[in-house]
């Protein structure tokens, strides 16, 4: 027993003397924002994600065995920008009392054009105003900037160093590192993007998930459906949208992982755009498809952006 407790007291027993040998347990809603907590997180935490890769979080159902999850936790992170209707609700189910982190906390939220706009998100347009926001309105997919990711990396990083104070170093170098990743990757696909033909800088998807995308990077975006994937496309906004692609000569349209094709596959056949191939908005890729990081995702669409977009 002296032994033990002089090795004890040399700290040459264990190297993580916040939780014991316990990791930090933190659920995270959603497989993007997930990624993002893995990369800050390192092996101090286990990781529960809700919503799994290709899964769509709008329309997302809580199973018990989520419940479960969320009452053991330590740490519940979530998007916020209402992008998690269900998290309220799943969390008072639990009876979870722990800190609720909104990685999205402190960034500028864009908003929403109505249906009869034709969901169009102009490149660099800012459609905030001095009003205030309508939360049905605001557009919750800030993760399609990476600008606004730095920002999730910092909350989440301090969240955790909050919850698990003896760690705060780890957390803070791994924040450090994977933030040096996401500034090489923003200086890549603004620079991608630019050398695209300006004329050719837009695209048609499946549900407006890409404003934030097309306001960081200089492209225009058209979309059928809202925000949310709960709503279905109106035929007087499709029939308005295949005019609007006529008329300004849009030439790609892409499919999105989490959405049926049916849709954006009729618009192409009516105007004559080509289908791109499959960008990946709201969800990743399981482990061995071609978006299983959030890096990843980032680099799977700029390459077909730009495959498609080049003159």
């Amino acid at each position: 027993m002296k032994l033990s407790h002089a090795l004890i007291a040399l700290g040459l027993l264990t190297a993580t003397p916040a939780l014991g040998d316990q990791p930090l347990k933190v659920v995270a809603s959603f497989s993007i924002l997930g990624d993002i907590v893995a990369n800050v997180g390192g092996d101090r935490i286990a990781l529960t994600t809700l919503v799994g890769p290709d899964g769509d979080a709008h329309v997302f159902q809580p199973s018990p065995a989520d419940a479960k999850a969320v009452a053991g936790a330590d740490l519940v992170i979530v998007n916020g920008l209402g992008f998690e209707g269900w998290i309220e609700r799943l969390t008072e189910a639990s009876g979870y009392k722990g800190p609720v982190v909104v990685a999205s906390k402190g960034i500028t939220p864009r908003e929403m054009a109505g249906e009869d706009e034709g969901h169009e998100e102009h490149a660099g347009h800012d459609d905030h105003g001095d009003h205030d926001h309508d939360h049905g309105n605001v557009d919750p997919h800030a993760w399609q900037d990476i600008g606004n990711v730095l920002a999730y990396v910092d909350t989440i990083a301090a969240a955790l160093e909050a919850a698990d104070p003896a760690d705060r170093d780890a957390y803070a170098a791994n924040a450090a590192a994977y933030k040096a990743k996401l500034a090489a990757l923003d200086a890549r696909v603004k620079a991608a993007i630019g050398a695209l033909p300006a004329e050719r800088r837009k695209i048609i998807t499946s549900h407006d998930a890409f404003g934030y995308f097309a306001a960081a990077y200089g492209l225009t975006v058209l979309a059928p459906q809202g925000v949310s994937t709960e709503s279905e496309a109106s035929a007087k906004g499709v029939a308005q949208l295949i005019r609007q692609i006529k008329q300004e000569k849009a030439p790609a349209v892409f499919l999105e992982n989490i959405t049926d094709p049916r849709l954006i596959e009729q618009i192409a056949k009516e105007t004559g755009a080509r289908i791109g191939g499959t960008l990946y908005s709201d969800a990743l890729s399981g482990a061995t498809g071609p978006a299983s990081t959030y890096i990843a995702m980032f680099e799977h669409n700029l390459a077909a952006l730009a495959e498609a977009l080049g003159a």
